[in-house]
C-alpha cells in the first residue's frame, strides 16, 4: 500500500462516534486488519488556545502529524479517526498534509435526532457542561447537515446497535473487502 487511508467519523456531540469509532477498530481487529485510532478532540485540547490560533487547528493539525508519523514509521497506513467536524470538505488539507500525499479519504457522518442526542449526551456530561454541549450539538449537526459532501456515507445511529452501526461503517472503508454500504 503506497498511500495512507482515513476513515473520518464526525458527526454531532452525542451521536456516538467514539463508541462507533472503538467498535470499527474491534470489527477490524477480528478481521486482522492492521489499523490506527485516533480520538481528534485530543489532539487540540490545551486552554487558553494558543496565541494566533483560536480554533487550535494549528495544534490540532501538528499533533496530528507527529502521532502519524510514529504510526507510519511502524508500517500503519490505515486511520480511524473521530471527530465532529472532521468530515467537513474545508478539513481536507490536514489530513493531505499531516498524512501525506494521495491519502483516501472515507467520511462517515453519524447521525442521530435531537431527542437520542439529548438522552446520550445526559448520560455523559455529568459536570457543569451539559448545557453547553446540547446547544452546541443542535448547531454543530445543522452545520454537518448543510455542509458535508454529497459523497460523504450517512448512518443513522438512533435505535441502532453500536455493532450494527460499526458494521456500516467498516463496510464504506473497503478495508475488509466489503464495498456496499448502507446509507440512511
Amino acid at each position: 500500500m503506497d498511500h495512507a487511508e482515513v476513515l473520518l467519523i464526525g458527526g454531532r456531540a452525542g451521536v456516538g462516534k467514539t463508541s462507533v469509532g472503538w467498535e470499527v477498530s474491534a470489527q477490524l481487529r477480528a478481521a486482522a486488519v492492521s489499523h490506527a485510532v485516533i480520538e481528534g478532540d485530543f489532539m487540540g485540547q490545551v486552554h487558553p488556545a494558543p496565541e494566533g490560533d483560536p480554533d487550535r487547528s494549528e495544534i490540532t493539525e501538528s499533533n496530528l502529524t507527529a502521532v502519524w508519523a510514529n504510526f507510519a514509521r511502524l508500517g500503519y497506513h490505515r486511520l480511524i479517526y473521530t471527530n465532529t467536524a472532521s468530515v467537513l470538505p474545508e478539513v481536507t488539507g490536514m489530513f493531505e498534509r499531516a498524512l501525506g500525499p494521495g491519502v483516501r479519504i472515507v467520511r462517515v457522518l453519524l447521525t442521530a435526532s435531537d431527542a437520542a442526542a439529548r438522552e446520550r449526551l445526559a448520560r455523559r456530561e455529568l459536570g457543569s457542561e451539559l448545557e453547553r454541549e446540547l446547544k452546541g450539538s443542535i448547531r454543530k449537526a445543522q452545520i454537518l447537515d448543510q455542509r458535508v459532501s454529497a459523497q460523504a456515507v450517512r448512518v443513522a445511529t438512533d435505535g441502532q446497535p453500536v455493532v450494527e452501526i460499526a458494521r456500516d461503517v467498516v463496510t464504506a472503508t473497503g478495508w475488509t473487502g466489503q464495498h456496499a454500504a448502507r446509507r440512511s
